[in-house]
Order: structure tokens, then sequence, then C-alpha cells
């Protein structure tokens, strides 16, 4: 105890030194300052009229430019129509259009199940009929026991701690309209992790309604998973649940900011303000009460706290009775949104697969021309060949066109990253050959094919990525990643060329295969 006495008495001087050193320098600063400032005011009162105000003039000027480019630094960033940024609402797809990609995709050998099944749910929902409404908001705000509130005939298990729905449960309910409605109850956003997760997200662009259900002020993720609903363009309900916990005063208080809160996110043009409501509900449940019996004696006593839904059966109604069409159409926007995004993840993994099928090929060539080399530099022909026409043909899996300069750039990029790494690589790639014992003279036309095998592979690597992050061929950013790729885990991709270069040698060549000419 006594030695964190002293360590804390040493803290409190140190800063108390600190700020006395900060004093000193802020009152030299000042009277620094106030010296300049007086001197140049006087310099100005004493020379010419025409001088003083050129120079106050240009004083004003860069102050008002350095004060702007502040302001634009610091400013929270906003929209065309003045308002914070936020995700903004997914544009149509055109499903003819849709159609003939997922016809070019099965042509092309993707794997487009998973976009079947979307497009297979979509029509099954379609042709019965039904409106579906997602509930989602954070663990323990109430979204179970609020469906539970509004179909009391639903067996429904709800237990005190929070992230209890883990999986999602759907309920059909027939409307007082005698609309027939299928309510989603999804797990709570933070019970996965921050934010919606990818399955929250979907079910939310199936749905026509969307219910967002909180107990309180919105937090920063609350917030950022409302704005990612909103951006959807489709009807949202705020229902803010449990107002049993907040006098009036208070309800009306939080009421006021959870609208001011919504507004921040729903204009997206009057239309998209226009469709989202906010309600405030109690789901029900049991409270504790303390009662005081006539002699005296105190007892707890369990009591029903009636459901007060009411607020949120009118606003489902309401949206039900204003458009149904617009309802059908905003759902099915969304869905084919969402098929077109499962079509891209389909489309950008086959696009991967393949381009490290093309790279394992090409790394392949380029050990067989390293080994089969008659004359000295002949490889480096074989080697700028190959080069060539992988960048080509990763560009074409990719439907980027790709300009014959770019491709020659950088392979001369490339070339003069391989010559400072051309000795550690074939050093590494002789010392993992050491595992094969017996191989003799053929060790070193087998480290120079593994090396060579090294490069293709990371050059395949590096284009790939800038392809497909860049939608181009950027020469200087595709060579530093090569560079990066090249010297990564450098002695188990040695070991791995080597065995590879081995297995090469072993295969017979054409003219040794049996029934071939020579």
């Amino acid at each position: 105890m006594g030695r964190n006495f002293q360590l804390a008495k040493l803290i409190r001087v140190g800063l108390a030194l600190a700020v006395a050193l900060l004093t000193l320098l802020l009152l030299w600063v000042l009277l620094v300052l106030t010296d300049t400032a007086f001197d140049v005011w006087t310099r100005l009162r004493a020379g010419p009229s025409w001088f003083f105000y050129f120079y106050a003039g240009g004083f004003l000027a860069i102050s008002a430019v350095g004060g702007f480019a502040l302001w634009r630094l610091l400013r929270p960033r906003l929209d065309r129509q003045g308002q914070p940024s936020r995700p903004r609402m997914p544009q149509p797809v055109d499903p003819r259009e849709l159609e003939q990609r997922l016809e070019r995709g099965e042509a092309a050998g993707m794997d487009i199940a998973a976009v079947r099944r979307e497009l297979a749910l979509f029509q099954q929902r379609k042709d019965a009929g039904r409106i579906h409404v997602g509930f989602f908001g954070e663990i323990s705000s109430g979204k179970s026991s609020l469906i539970k509130a509004l179909l009391p005939e639903a067996k429904l298990v709800i237990r005190a701690t929070g992230g209890t729905t883990r999986e999602i449960a759907t309920y059909n309910w027939r409307s007082r309209g005698g609309d027939e409605l299928v309510l989603t109850d999804m797990p709570g956003t933070n019970e996965v992790g921050a934010g919606l997760d990818e399955t929250a997200r979907a079910e939310a662009m199936r749905a026509h309604l969307v219910v967002y259900v909180c107990d309180g002020d919105l937090s920063r993720t609350q917030f950022a998973d409302l704005g990612s609903l909103l951006a959807l363009g489709k009807p949202v309900i705020v229902a803010l649940n449990k107002t049993d916990r907040y006098r009036q005063a208070e309800l009306d208080q939080l009421l006021a900011r959870l609208r001011e809160r919504v507004q921040t996110h729903g204009e997206e043009g009057k239309d998209l303000a226009a469709r989202v409501d906010l309600v405030a509900v109690q789901a029900g449940g049991q409270r504790e009460v303390l009662r005081v019996l006539p002699d005296g004696r105190e007892e707890r006593v369990v009591r029903e706290r009636p459901p007060q839904v009411e607020a949120l059966r009118s606003a489902l109604q309401r949206h039900l009775d204003e458009d149904p069409e617009v309802l059908e159409k905003l759902r099915d926007t969304s869905v084919f949104v969402l098929v077109a995004q499962r079509l891209d993840e389909a489309e950008l993994s086959h696009r991967r697969e393949r381009a490290e099928a093309l790279t394992r090929s090409y790394s392949k060539k380029a050990m067989i021309g390293a080994m089969a080399a008659i004359t000295p530099g002949s490889d480096l022909v074989i080697q700028g060949y190959l080069g060539v026409s992988m960048v080509r043909e990763l560009a074409g899996l990719y439907e980027v066109p790709v300009r014959r300069m770019d491709t020659d750039k950088l392979l001369e990029l490339v070339q003069k990253r391989v010559a400072r790494s051309t000795t550690i690589m074939l050093a590494v790639a002789g010392n993992a050959l050491k595992a094969f014992p017996g191989l003799g003279t053929l060790a070193g036309g087998i480290t120079h094919a593994a090396a060579y095998g090294m490069i293709f592979d990371a050059l395949g690597k590096a284009v790939a990525l800038s392809l497909e992050s860049r939608g181009a061929l950027r020469p200087a950013q595709a060579a530093q990643v090569f560079e990066e790729s090249l010297s990564e885990d450098l002695e188990a991709r040695a070991r791995r060329f080597a065995r590879l270069a081995l297995d090469i040698r072993k295969e017979p060549h054409p003219q040794e295969r049996p029934g071939t000419n020579g």
C-alpha cells in the first residue's frame, strides 16, 4: 500500500509540473502574439490607407478559406437533401436483365442454387398472397412478447435472459380487416454480432412491412440498424415498447426524440418519411408490487400487466388498407435486389475459383517451361508469353478490358521486383529440396522451376485482386501486391512448389507416353 501511495504521489507531482509548464507556455504564446499584433497594427496605421485595407482584406479572405476548409472536413457528411449520410436505397433491378444474367451464369457453370431457392421462395410467398411483417430489434427489446400480445393464442416461450430468440419463427395472423399476415420474429441484432446480420437483412428485404422494436432512446448501433431498414424503401413502424417504465412527461419527451431520429434517417424524399410510423406499446408481462395488509404486514404480489398494442394494430391495418399494390410492388423490388445480390455473390465466388484454377494452371506451365528450356534465356521468352496470356485470361474472366501497355508495364514492374528477390527465392527453394534426397544433378533445374511457380502464383493472385477490387488492372498497385505475396509464407510455399516440381518431373513427356508419335 505504501508503494502505491508513493506512486500516486509521484503521478500527482508530475501532472502538477505538466500543468505548470503548459500554463507558462500558454502565457508566453499569448504575450508573443499580443506583442506581434500590436506591432503589426502600429505599422499598418502608419502606412498608407490603401495598404491597410488590402492587408485586412487578404487577412479576412485567408481566414474565411481556412475556416471553410475546416468546416468541410469536420462537419457530418451530408447528402444532396442536406441530411446526414445514411445507407442508400437499393436501386431497382430489371427482372428480364436478371433472368439473362442467370442464364449466362448457368452456361458458365456458376453455382446459382441459392439464387434459384430465393426466387422459388419469392414465388411461393407471392402465390400464397399473404402479407409478411418482419419484427426486428435488439435482444430483450420485447419482440417475442409483442407478438404474443398481438397473438394471444400463439405458444411462445419468453425467457427473462437476453437472446432467447435464437431462430427465425413465423406466426400466422388474421387482422381485423380480414388480411392474412405472417409475423416473422427475427433474432436480436446484438445476439449474433453488431448490427443486422445477413439473415436479418435478407428477411427484411423479403417482407412487405418492417416493425423495429426498441425500449428506449436509440443507441449508435440501433440507429444504424434502423437506417439500414429505412434504406430498403418500404413501410417501417418504430414501436417503443415497455412504456410503463416512463412517466407521461418522460414518455412524451422520448417519443419526440425518437421522432426526430426517425426523420433524420427517413428523408429519402417525403414519400419515405410518410411511410414511417412511431407507436408506443406495452407488451404486457408481469410486475412485482408490495401490498400492505390490514394488520400492517407486507407481502410481495406478482400482477399481470395488460398489453397495450392497439396503436401497433392500427398502424399495421392502416398500411394494409392504404394501398396493397404499393406494398406488393415495394416487396417485389427489394426481393429482386436481394436476388441480384445473391447472384453477385455467386458470380464473385465463381470468378475467384476460376482465377485460382487459372493461376495454378499457369504456375504449372511456367514450371514446365523452366525445366524444358533448351538454350540460355529461352525460358524468359516462355515465361513472358505465359505472363501475358495469364493476364489476358484473368481479364476476360472478370470482363475487364486490359490494354497491352498496362500488361507490359505490370510485367516490367514485376521483373524488377523479381530481380531483387531471385537470390533468396532460389536459396529457400533449394533448402526446401533438402527434404527430398537423391536428386543429384536434377536439383538445380527443379529449384529453378519451383521459383517460377512461386512467381506466377503471386502474379496471378495480384492480378485477380486488382481486377476484382478496382475493376481495372492497376500495374503499380498490382506489382506492390505481387511483391507482398511473393515474400509471404515463403518457406511453406517453397516446399509446396518444390513438391509440385518433383511431381512434374516424374510425369512422362508426350513423346514418352504409350500410343503417341514422336
